[in-house]
Order: C-alpha cells, then structure tokens, then sequence
C-alpha cells in the first residue's frame, strides 16, 4: 500500500504543479486555454477572475508543497492528513463541475469529468491505511 500512497502522491502533487503554475502566474492564459486538449473548461464557465484564478493557483499550490512533503515524511498519518485535504477538495470540485456541464461540448464534459474523478481518486487512495499501519495513536 505505501507504493500506492507514494504514486498517489506523486501523481497528485504533479497536477496540483501544472495548475497551479499556470493558474497563478499565468490566470489569463489558464482562463483561455486550459486544460489545453478538448478546449477550454474554465472559460466556458462565466467572465475572467483574476483574483479568483490566482487563489485557485494558490491552493493548488499548497496542496502540491503539502503532497511534496507527504512523499518527504512518509507515514500513515501524512497519507491519511493529506488524503482528506485531497478528497474533501476532489469531492466537492466533482460535484460542483458534475451539476454545470450544460455549456460544456460531450467530449470536454467527459474529459472534465474523468479528469476530475482521477484526482478524487488519488485523495481517497491516500485515505487507504497500509496493509501493515497500526491504529495511529492520539
């Protein structure tokens, strides 16, 4: 399971780099482009936000340096802090995304979708205790 945890991570803190890089230092060309395959996803979804697009860069950010360190420290309550933060963010991002897919093109709402879905996965991975963890203590 720690292989998991560590791909989890990984994986997680190099999407949360991509956006996070291009979102905060580059909100303008995140709003008009991104992902940059299948269109564009944020554009579609109301005016440009400069603020809002760099607090998004941000966040995601902060949840690549926390992913960063979870892969420093490796331990159960890292994987399991970390897999939470992930989690309640993939969750409630999926959801929000779920319910405005009427603006979207079907092969953009799909690939928003699925791309969603991965990165909810990764946080819930996370949460998964090792075959060997004991009950952590309190």
């Amino acid at each position: 399971m720690r292989r998991v945890h560590f791909i989890a991570l990984t994986v997680s803190a190099l999407l949360a780099f991509f956006v996070g890089i291009w979102a905060y230092f580059f909100p303008q060309g995140f709003y008009d482009s991104f992902p940059g395959v299948l269109g564009s996803w944020v554009s579609v979804d109301g005016p440009f936000n400069e603020h809002l697009l760099r607090d998004v860069g941000a966040m995601y950010l902060a949840l690549g340096a926390a992913s960063i360190g979870g892969l420093i420290w490796r331990n159960e309550i890292a994987y399991r802090v970390l897999g939470l933060a992930w989690t309640v963010f993939g969750l409630l991002h999926f959801l929000y995304h779920a319910f405005h897919l009427q603006h979207m093109p079907v092969a953009g709402a799909i690939g928003e979708m699925v791309a969603l879905g991965v990165s909810l996965l990764l946080g819930i991975l996370l949460l998964l205790p090792s075959r060997s963890a004991e009950a952590p203590t309190r």
